[in-house]
């Protein structure tokens, strides 16, 4: 599935395709055990079939995010501001990414998770897995 990860990086703009290439190979060395795909049209690695991390294109820059983030308590992850308990960070440029940073998150997205699988079948209900 990394083909198609290339492939939506590769349609970005310059500066965008080096951020999500970038975010594509820190995550997927992070993260080798996880199932990454294309899915609702943008990267996302899945943990035991339960999303994890992804990024985005906005019209603004790349958004990380992590399904799970705002339970890192880390203060340049966004919260979302809906049901869920994802967060996230935007980048505009490659050089604002800290790989320490994104390093610890992705441990972080490891241990604290959310159960997003199986929140249709619970009828919105998130459930602590981790």
């Amino acid at each position: 599935m990394i083909k198609d990860i290339k492939t939506y990086n590769n349609a970005q703009l310059k500066e965008e395709k080096i951020i999500c290439t970038i975010l594509m190979n820190e995550i997927s060395k992070s993260l080798p055990e996880a199932e990454c795909k294309i899915w609702h049209a943008h990267p996302v690695w899945f943990l035991d079939g339960n999303p994890i991390a992804g990024y985005s294109k906005l019209k603004d820059g790349i958004r990380l995010m992590f399904w799970s983030g705002s339970g890192f308590s880390e203060k340049d992850l966004k919260p979302g501001t809906g049901k869920f308990k994802d967060a996230s960070i935007l980048y505009t440029r490659a050089d604002q990414i800290n790989p320490d940073d994104l390093q610890r998150w992705l441990e972080k997205s490891k241990e604290i998770q959310w159960d997003y699988k199986n929140v249709v079948k619970r009828k919105g209900k998130l459930v602590r897995l981790k």
